[in-house]
């Protein structure tokens, strides 16, 4: 059996689909990290069978908005002294800003180079999201 062992402070970053974990890992440049960082790929799960989770030894700032839009399931745990002392449960951000692109060839963001791209939430069940100028629909197939 594979024993990680606890961390004293940082983040555990939690509850992550299985297979996501890695580009998680990748986005946050937690390759480029000098502290002990742990990415833990299928671990058994009582919710989803199987999950990915990632241990920071550190406490680094996170985009809550960019984590749950990569993964809405995702549980962010705030660690002091081996114990956890905030749990943060995740969902789909109602907006995003410059995290996605439009598509829309005709939408301004295209033509206009500092455009910062925005979309608002349309259908949770879905993640549909709308662009703000242009209306273009964009779904996250994570």
């Amino acid at each position: 059996m594979l024993y990680i062992d606890s961390i004293s402070k940082g983040i555990v970053i939690d509850h992550i689909r299985a297979g996501g974990g890695f580009s998680i890992f990748k986005y946050l440049e937690l390759d480029k990290a000098d502290f002990t960082v742990a990415l833990i790929m299928n671990a058994p799960s009582k919710k989803f069978g199987k999950k990915d989770l990632i241990k920071i030894e550190n406490r680094i700032d996170l985009d809550l908005a960019m984590l749950g839009f990569i993964d809405p399931n995702i549980t962010v745990n705030i660690i002091e002294d081996e114990k956890i002392v905030e749990k943060i449960n995740l969902s789909l951000p109602r907006k995003v800003e410059g995290i996605i692109k439009c598509k829309n060839p005709r939408c301004v963001t295209s033509l206009e180079r500092n455009i910062v791209h925005k979309f608002v939430l349309m259908d949770e069940e879905k993640g549909a999201y709308k662009c703000e100028y242009c209306d273009q629909i964009y779904s996250w197939e994570g």
